[in-house]
């Protein structure tokens, strides 16, 4: 029997990632090898879905993966992302990884772009939910007992007030009929705490609901107390005040 490829899981710590993850894990040609995710630098946030770097450690211990974290400046020039990825790519390859993962659903110039940045490297791109019909999907990993949260929103897309919401059926209900169910055209941005996936539940509270750079945010806090993977992941209602 031939041995699984070593996959590095391009991880932004959203649920689509998470719904690779366990796509990846049920795959006998594929084995997770580790996360890989960029930081702003300079706020320790995971760039775009603003999640706090402490949240972002305490999920990949609850998938039971390695984080590797690609530093970037703020702001950050494509010349400067893409100098930072192929650093840390090489490493991963020398490691033996031989093949990264994207969660990616049906953007074909985002495709296109991962696929270009990863040819002529050792490592093979894949995209496991690609094609996948998002409301179908969306429905599908909410009924598995996906926990998570939406930590960004575009308010010239959604209504702002879905910053902090959870992610489940009164959410896609409520979303408008032009909003993409799983958010792939940067409707909005999540953050997975709990579900299928993970070996326990990552205990979250929501702090304040601010606006800047034209996307509103939910900030996310580490909860004092973490739950069983399928249970509750949200410690206090989100949307609060710090």
């Amino acid at each position: 029997m031939n041995a699984r490829l070593p996959v590095v899981l391009s991880w932004s710590s959203g649920k689509d990632s998470a719904w690779t993850l366990k796509t990846l894990r049920e795959d006998p040609r594929y084995e997770v090898a580790a996360l890989l995710t960029t930081i702003n630098q300079n706020a320790r946030r995971v760039a775009m879905h603003a999640v706090r770097e402490e949240l972002l450690k305490q999920q990949a211990a609850a998938l039971g993966l390695d984080l590797h974290m690609v530093q970037l400046p703020w702001p950050c020039s494509n010349a400067d992302y893409e100098q930072r990825m192929g650093v840390a790519l090489e490493e991963l390859a020398a490691q033996g990884i031989r093949a990264m993962a994207f969660g990616d659903l049906f953007l074909e110039d985002i495709r296109a772009y991962r696929e270009k940045q990863l040819a002529g490297t050792p490592l093979e791109a894949i995209f496991p939910i690609w094609g996948r019909d998002t409301r179908e999907l969306a429905e599908e990993m909410i009924a598995s007992g996906l926990r998570a949260v939406l930590t960004c929103v575009d308010p010239k897309q959604i209504d702002r007030k879905f910053a902090g919401r959870s992610y489940d059926g009164r959410l896609l209900a409520e979303l408008p009929q032009s909003a993409d169910p799983c958010g792939e055209r940067g409707e909005f941005h999540t953050f997975a705490c709990g579900g299928p996936m993970f070996r326990r539940a990552v205990a979250v509270e929501a702090g304040a609901i601010t606006e800047r750079d034209g996307f509103v945010y939910a900030d996310l806090r580490a909860a004092r107390t973490t739950r069983a993977a399928g249970g509750a992941a949200l410690a206090s209602p989100p949307g609060g005040k710090e």
